[in-house]
């Protein structure tokens, strides 16, 4: 099964996709504008793929892409009756991983859908390392034995994976995976980097402090 949100203003549309994705098992989460979209994309863990739509009133689905690129990693795949190539590729530069002209076909849809999510997958279970780490199961381990973490050490130890390489913001990791409406401040991540970082021994070491900015994983 898997999580998937739809940003689109289309309420039929969004109805209709929410069918034939919850008939094949998937779990679905609706957006019908751009900014309800992305505060439902960076509040929601586990997200698996955001179908965009591009021509929306206030923000569009540009708008929406650049504004979650650089703090979330999930595949997008763009619906949209624009069908000429000018917004086909601009959408494929700014990283959507498929882009599908209106009205399309369902099973087509479907079929491409499953294809990405199928790629995903094969990245749940990653190695750096001593360190293993099975995203489906919630599971961390250190030379095989079982690392125990609670739940924000690991939402916080897969953010910083998902986002290999990249220096993530104190603010962007508070706002990921504490939400919006989190009262405490960014000292939070700092103790929580510092415990996550013991329990990992060694392996803790590929959590990086980038200073004035705050983390970075990068394998040693």
């Amino acid at each position: 099964m898997a999580k998937i949100l739809v940003i689109d203003d289309e309420k039929n549309l969004r109805r209709i996709l929410k069918d034939y994705l919850e008939n094949e098992g998937n779990e679905v989460l609706e957006a019908p504008g751009g900014e309800e979209g992305i505060k439902l994309a960076l509040s929601t863990l586990d997200l698996d793929l955001i179908l965009l739509d591009i021509r929306m009133p206030g923000m569009d689905g540009f708008e929406v892409m650049e504004e979650l690129k650089g703090r979330i990693q999930v595949p997008v795949i763009f619906l949209t009756a624009l069908g000429d190539n000018f917004n086909e590729i601009k959408g494929l530069n700014l990283g959507a991983d498929d882009y599908i002209a209106k009205p399309f076909n369902y099973k087509v849809l479907m079929a491409r859908i499953n294809a990405i999510l199928r790629k995903n997958k094969s990245e749940d279970l990653l190695t750096y390392g001593t360190l293993k780490i099975d995203r489906v199961k919630h599971l961390v381990s250190i030379k095989d034995l079982p690392c125990e973490l609670t739940v924000k050490e690991f939402e916080l130890l897969n953010y910083l994976v998902e986002n290999f390489g990249q220096s993530m913001d104190r603010s962007v990791l508070l706002d990921r995976i504490w939400g919006y409406d989190y009262e405490g401040d960014q000292r939070t991540v700092d103790t929580h980097v510092k415990t996550l970082r013991a329990k990992l021994h060694e392996a803790g070491n590929m959590i990086k402090t980038v200073r004035g900015v705050g983390y970075r994983f990068e394998e040693i």
